[in-house]
């Protein structure tokens, strides 16, 4: 698409959005992406590209945890110390409800931050958390007649139901309010290994309630990622999908030698979508036990690594597509599907679009499942580990194209200096590498990408109107050696030990920039409209070793992208410099830097209380997390 013809496209916004009814101005974010759909998309746009730098904090909160952590800090307990502040708040009807990272769930004035209430879950008292420690991420909300619940599940695996008017937990919902979510999951497991960080999915009258499971487990026996679906007025379980097929389910088959018995995680520990309409739920799923080591568990492993639709009233599987066959590389899909509907060829479609730490798009019909564009099984090399056995081919997207690094090659390595590049050959040549999907080995192997993307957890956002669809992303590469388990202490056969990254030449990256970059693509032809670094990153440093000037080479964020009908916003902290930026959306132009007091954590959102627009987001962790709220003078 030219820049002329994209111009001419955001000229006709406001008649599109005039002639698109389910588009409406957005005044609420009643879901974590936005709305069920996740697309992170407003059509506000009292905020725009004349204004944006006008932007001052309408208020500004303080997390309650602060005052634990100096508490916990004060009696030495340094482990219950939260990390980044991750939450992204929702607001109905000029309420604002937001987690905190030790789970305690609050109630504020969106318009004046005013605090109407604080639920305590006292979660972080069971101690520190399976796999990422102390976060949670959202809040679901529903109502029906006269009932309106926040529903919080938290990182000691409780689901709460809790009265938005009162605060309270409802007495009707479990057990005083709470289900155990580490019971009633086919087997017993061990809770310290289970939790949540997500928010809960409310559609259809049904909780659908993921999980996040210990990462770097001890034995093969892990704790299932089954996902369920509770009654919002009882906490009663309605149905219960399992990740894990069990004998007489499909996909069983899968899982060769009996090892569906034993192997768990395979867990949607990210963010879930759902078409409301349709209803449908889409599951993200994750890798089974363990990441890197797949010899206890020989077959393709449905429904690890996989988008799964559910009947979102039944939780009846209606289709899958598995990304990753018998996955040994952590390629958890990574964050919530985005619904998107786009026209291909003059076709309109409802479609689901799930972006990957491999660093794909994977485009398909939302109600049959089919690809968008067609997805190739490809050879793919194999593992010389004694007893795994992957494999033959994975399923490789032929659009869009993919919007990171993959692989580790000639073409990817550091080239600003021939010495710089030799030096980078033999930092290299101690270690296995090649093209997307090289396994993991006894040597060692350098994954492009690494488990921390390509694409991760906070997503992608889509703009109805031009069809473009935007992914922040990050070129990590990490470095997977795999050695014989300690049989005293573990029944895995092989973990992940010895080198765990691989550094590049005097102390630069080991590939070519960019490191970090904001990616826009058409979903209506499959094509790269345009890319751009994610901020200058360290090219200061490059130039002060006496290379010619890069120009800006980005770096990683962990932000997601806020879309709105005028502006693309992503916060990054950039050489120290905490930032909030909006981006043209038809260019990826900086049209304005907003300085933060702390570095940003949670995705932006944004919603609109007595026609005033808001951009909300959490800043900081540890002994300080705050949210900021900006707006208009």
């Amino acid at each position: 698409m030219s820049s002329l013809t994209s111009r001419f496209l955001y000229s006709l916004a406001p008649l599109v959005l005039l002639l698109l009814p389910a588009l409406s101005l957005g005044a609420d974010w009643p879901s974590y992406g936005g709305d069920n759909a996740s697309r992170k998309y407003s059509a506000l746009d009292q905020i725009n590209a004349s204004n944006v730098a006008d932007l001052v904090p309408a208020w500004i909160w303080d997390s309650p945890d602060n005052a634990t952590v100096a508490e916990n800090i004060a009696n030495e307990d340094f482990r219950a110390v939260p990390a980044g502040f991750k939450a992204t708040p929702i607001v109905v009807d000029a309420v604002m409800y937001i987690p905190t990272s030790f789970g305690r769930v609050v109630a504020l004035d969106a318009a004046s931050g005013a605090v109407k209430w604080v639920f305590d879950t006292n979660a972080w008292a069971s101690g520190r958390p399976a796999n990422l420690g102390y976060n949670s991420r959202g809040v679901g909300y529903w109502e029906e007649g006269d009932k309106r619940r926040v529903f919080f599940a938290t990182n000691d695996a409780n689901l709460w139901s809790i009265d938005v008017e009162t605060g309270r937990p409802d007495s009707q919902f479990g057990e005083a309010g709470r289900v155990d979510l580490a019971l009633g999951l086919g087997r017993e497991i061990d809770r310290r290994q289970y939790g949540v960080v997500s928010p809960p999915l409310v559609t259809n009258g049904i909780v659908v309630v993921n999980s996040i499971i210990n990462d770097g487990p001890r034995t093969k026996e892990m704790p299932p990622g089954h996902v369920r679906g509770f009654n919002p007025h009882t906490g009663a379980i309605e149905w219960m999908f399992e990740t894990i097929p069990q004998p007489g389910d499909f996909g069983n088959d899968t899982w060769e030698n009996d090892s569906w018995e034993y192997t768990g995680n395979t867990n949607s520990w990210s963010i879930m979508s759902a078409d409301d309409e349709l209803g449908i739920v889409y599951l993200p799923i994750g890798t089974p036990t363990n990441d890197w080591y797949g010899g206890l568990r020989h077959g393709d492993n449905l429904f690890a690594e996989s988008l799964v639709a559910l009947r979102a009233q039944t939780g009846e599987r209606l289709w899958h597509f598995q990304m990753v066959h018998h996955g040994v590389w952590d390629y958890d899909l990574p964050a919530a599907p985005t619904l998107v509907d786009i026209v291909v060829d003059g076709k309109p479609i409802k479609a689901v679009a799930q972006i990957s730490k491999q660093g794909f798009t994977y485009v398909f019909d939302r109600v049959t499942g089919e690809p968008v564009w067609p997805i190739i099984e490809t050879p793919v090399p194999q593992s010389t580990v004694p007893g795994e056995r992957l494999s033959p081919t994975q399923p490789i997207p032929t659009k869009p194209e993919p919007f990171e690094i993959q692989g580790l090659s000639e073409e990817t390595l550091i080239d600003y200096s021939p010495e710089l590049r030799r030096e980078a050959e033999q930092l290299i040549e101690r270690f296995d590498y090649g093209p997307l999907f090289t396994p993991p080995s006894l040597r060692g192997t350098i994954n492009l990408p690494g488990w921390g993307g390509g694409g991760w957890w906070t997503g992608a956002a889509f703009d109805p109107v031009t069809s473009l669809f935007y992914v922040p992303s990050a070129t990590i590469p990490i470095v997977v050696q795999l050695e014989e388990a300690d049989p005293e202490k573990s029944n895995l056969g092989y973990v992940r030990g010895g080198a765990m990254n691989v550094g590049g030449p005097q102390g630069l990256p080991i590939t070519k920039p960019p490191y970090g970059r904001i990616v826009a693509t058409s979903l209506s032809t499959g094509e790269l409209e345009w890319m751009i670094p994610h901020g200058e990153g360290i090219r200061q440093k490059i130039i002060e070793m006496g290379i010619l000037d890069p120009g800006p080479v980005g770096g990683p964020s962990r932000t997601g992208p806020l879309l709105t009908a005028t502006l693309l916003f992503v916060a990054q902290v950039d050489n120290g410099r905490n930032l909030l930026r909006a981006f043209d959306k038809a260019s990826g132009e900086v049209i304005q830097e907003i300085e933060l007091p702390l570095p940003p954590v949670g995705t932006p959102m944004t919603y609109s209380v007595n026609d005033k627009q808001y951009v909300a987001l959490t800043l900081g962790g540890g002994a300080t997390s705050q949210l900021l709220t900006l707006a208009l003078p």
